[in-house]
């Protein structure tokens, strides 16, 4: 009979350990949490100093039943959940859960599912940190506050199945407020010289123009780059001036769970969902052929970039085995997590170097190979060497106006050697060697036509940095905020970016406008630090929970109020029901506004609305209407496509010709707004307001 049991979430979890500890360890697992806030109420007892009311999960019944009977039989019970808060947490419930008050129980923890990190955190055992526990009932209560309040709201501004959050209002604001930027972003015409300098192709630089003299050049028009044309023509090349030098590229940090979600995103194109999913898998234990069931990685929830000493050592020993001394960083690198990290936790990292991912890549998936090979690399190269590069810079005269090349070679790989992830745009050319007075003869000239380019949307990696970088959110709150303002369909993915739809604009709107605190970063990320202060015992954690509800509360009274006043009715149209008659009525669908039969449920006659832009066709003079793709992004469309009419346009059209080119203009910004030519090669803009001053 077993003497000790030992309780984890998951089953898989449960059988890597099983077989580190022997026949005295019975290990279970409690299927993740026990306890929760039911989801019928919000179960803040507001009255009674914020107290919630948590109950036993529905369908935990049985397994809690059996669990009781198990520790009857047992000397000692050891919960092992995961090592953050809310890890912590489900201890701390499955205390209260299992009636552990009066028996011999501890908590252990181990950032990594070894034979040593399980061993060592028995002899270890510690009582349950309640710090952890009330942090993460601080973020629980306030998101249940704020969702559970708000979430009624929008059911009766805009639809059902609405939500609201600390962080993903935040996240939501910011995908708004960069479409924003991108609609009213105006153009600006630019250009640039490039001259190709060589006798042969092989032998050939691309030298750019910088200017004229001392002074730095802005081609702002085609007849200035011309002007530079004409000048230098029929003019030798000359070298005035040569710099060599040698520059270094440093190793990367290990990872923290955002800096995999973003790395995982840019390289293996896995959304932050899956990319902890996978990552799990592998922290919790794979079967691997000749090894059993084994634990390939450490703690994937993380902000610390601290490797431990333990780790360290393997990982030097794999690097001059491997690859020799030369590839090892001659000191150990230590990298600074940022100050909000909590660096109890290690950076995630291999728990056996000597499990490369090809040794092992017949026990994994396809995208668990992946992301492993990822944080293996990654591990590996944080302790390498630097890749050394020798440099060349020359500065190339005609006349007076002076061009510039760069190039640069690798010569020593370093951490490359291993992670070689780099952007094709980060690395210059290798360069022929060059001397002062060198003269160039046969040169090929080019001006090229650019236009400024509005700031890129977010996609996964950018989104979750930004949040990041800010402060909002913590490393096991970003990839559940990404996929819940998709789940609503406040925004839609294409092509991996980011895009807002009309309903995500108008929940964006209601947030901003009544709820200014809850969308406002300054104080999202303050409360995050807070919360940080209650996990390090500085801060009681119903404290900011009293210094945050008075200000709400007059907030959500505010915006009933306000709200109630603005009901929204069904809009009642010209357009008859095809099955009964009636005039069909607007309503707000998952997809923004569509046509419906005010009779449902009698009649469930529905159809797509499209609205008219107010403007014609520039193509045919036929209505254009304001449509959506099929995820929601709205655009422009003539009324006669795609039939007999090509137009389609994510601008609203004007009816105003552009005077430059001839082409349509289209209407760009919200606040400002310009007349834009829809010829990206014309470039021409004007004020609108200055068009309707006109007429």
């Amino acid at each position: 009979m077993a003497k000790y049991l030992v309780i984890v979430e998951s089953p898989a979890k449960a059988k890597t350990i099983k077989k580190f500890l022997g026949s005295n360890y019975k290990i279970e697992a409690s299927m993740g949490h026990v306890r929760d806030l039911p989801k019928s109420q919000m179960a803040i007892d507001i009255e009674n100093d914020f107290e919630p009311k948590y109950i036993t999960i529905r369908g935990k019944g049985d397994l809690l039943a059996k669990l009781r009977k198990t520790i009857k039989t047992v000397d000692k019970v050891y919960l092992a959940t995961d090592p953050d808060r809310e890890g912590e947490a489900i201890s701390w419930h499955l205390v209260h859960a299992l009636n552990l008050e009066d028996k011999n129980y501890s908590r252990i923890t181990f950032n990594e599912i070894t034979k040593n990190a399980v061993k060592k955190s028995i002899k270890q055992a510690r009582d349950i940190n309640m710090n952890l526990v009330d942090a993460q009932q601080a973020r629980r209560v306030l998101d249940r506050i704020v969702g559970y309040s708000i979430s009624p709201l929008l059911w009766s501004k805009v639809k059902k199945g609405l939500s609201a959050g600390r962080v993903q209002s935040v996240a939501l604001k910011l995908i708004c407020d960069r479409e924003d930027e991108i609609n009213s972003f105006i153009p600006e015409e630019y250009w640039t010289i490039e001259a190709k300098l060589g006798k042969d192709k092989k032998n050939q630089i691309t030298a750019k123009y910088v200017g004229k003299g001392s002074e730095k050049a802005e081609l702002k028009c085609k007849e200035d780059a011309d002007r530079v044309l004409e000048e230098i023509k029929n003019v030798p090349f000359v070298v005035s001036e040569v710099k060599t030098g040698a520059r270094t590229r440093k190793a990367p940090a290990p990872f923290t769970t955002s800096t995999l979600q973003q790395e995982a995103s840019k390289y293996l194109n896995l959304t932050a969902q899956k990319t902890m999913m996978i990552a799990q898998q592998l922290y919790e234990g794979v079967d691997i052929k000749g090894e059993g069931t084994t634990g390939l990685v450490s703690y994937i929830r993380t902000d610390s970039v601290r490797i431990s000493d333990e780790a360290y050592a393997d990982i030097k020993d794999y690097i001059t085995g491997e690859f020799g001394e030369d590839f090892l960083s001659p000191e150990r690198i230590v990298y600074k997590s940022r100050n909000n990290a909590q660096d109890a936790h290690e950076a995630i990292r291999p728990t056996h170097v000597a499990l490369s991912p090809e040794n092992i890549k017949d026990s994994l998936t396809k995208d668990q190979y992946k992301l492993y090979k990822l944080i293996w690399e990654r591990t590996l190269a944080c302790q390498m060497a630097p890749a050394l590069y020798s440099t060349q810079s020359v500065k190339i005269t005609a006349a007076d106006h002076v061009f510039r090349a760069s190039g640069s070679a690798l010569s020593f790989e370093g951490f490359l050697k291993v992670y070689n992830r780099v952007d094709p745009d980060e690395e210059a050319g290798k360069m022929p060697v060059m001397e002062e007075g060198d003269v160039f003869d046969s040169v090929e000239k080019n001006a090229l036509q650019h236009f400024t380019q509005p700031p890129a949307r977010y996609n996964d990696a950018t989104l979750i940095k930004t949040l990041e970088d800010i402060g909002v959110g913590r490393p096991s709150t970003y990839a559940p905020t990404l996929t819940t303002i998709l789940a609503r369909n406040y925004v839609t993915k294409e092509k991996k970016l980011f895009y807002t739809t009309e309903l995500g604009e108008v929940v964006n709107d209601i947030m901003k406008q009544y709820f200014k605190n809850i969308v406002n970063i300054d104080f999202t990320a303050a409360m995050e630090t807070d919360l940080d202060s209650i996990e390090e015992g500085k801060l009681e954690w119903k404290e900011i929970i009293r210094s945050f509800y008075p200000i709400f509360k007059e907030d959500l009274e505010n915006a009933q109020e306000k709200l109630a006043k603005v009901e929204i009715k069904d809009e009642v149209t010209d357009v008859i029901c095809e099955k009964c008659g009636s005039n069909m009525v607007i309503k707000y669908g998952k997809y923004g506004k569509f046509l419906a039969c005010p009779n449902f449920p009698e009649c469930s006659n529905a159809k797509p609305l499209f609205e008219s832009a107010g403007v014609k066709c520039p193509l045919c003079g036929g209505e254009v209407l304001i449509k959506k793709t099929k995820k929601g992004r709205k655009y422009y469309g003539c009324e006669n496509n795609p039939e007999s009419c090509e137009f389609v346009s994510w601008n609203k059209p004007s009816e105003k010709k552009c005077p430059k080119c001839g082409s349509f203009m289209v209407e760009k910004g919200s606040k400002s707004v310009k007349l834009v030519c829809s010829s990206e090669r014309c470039g021409y803009s004007e004020d609108a307001e200055q068009k309707d001053s006109a007429e």
